[in-house]
């Protein structure tokens, strides 16, 4: 019996991955729910001893030494976000990123005076 053979995308590309390869199986996140605006930082500890980061997770740990959503990821990175979701919810698990907190409603402009604000811009 002959063993199948590898897909080429092209020469340079190299062989195609699955993206159920790259989450080791998994199709969904396990609890941790990340939307496309969460903005995710880097908390620069190591690695534990028994954490195995695959060539994705390590470049996505690269791309979060400063602020990024997960959108932005999967843009830079080229993977679908499903993908993502679920490499980031991994780093998150093994404390190397952690989501920053957004200004709380309080902290934030009435929303009315922004609305008159844009009323008087249309008016320009």
């Amino acid at each position: 019996m002959e063993t199948p053979r590898e897909r080429w995308i092209g020469r340079d590309a190299g062989p195609v991955v699955r993206p159920y390869a790259m989450t080791r199986g998994r199709t969904r996140t396990r609890g941790l729910v990340l939307d496309l605006v969460t903005v995710l930082v880097a908390t620069g500890r190591p690695p534990g001893e028994r954490v195995w980061l695959s060539r994705e997770q390590r470049g996505l740990l690269e791309l979060c030494r400063r602020p990024s959503t997960p959108a932005d990821l999967a843009s830079e990175t080229d993977l679908p976000f499903r993908v993502v979701q679920i490499l980031l919810e991994d780093l998150h698990h093994y404390g190397l990123i952690e989501e920053v907190q957004q200004a709380r409603p309080a902290d934030r402009p009435d929303p009315r005076l922004l609305m008159r604000v844009l009323d008087e811009l249309r008016r320009l």
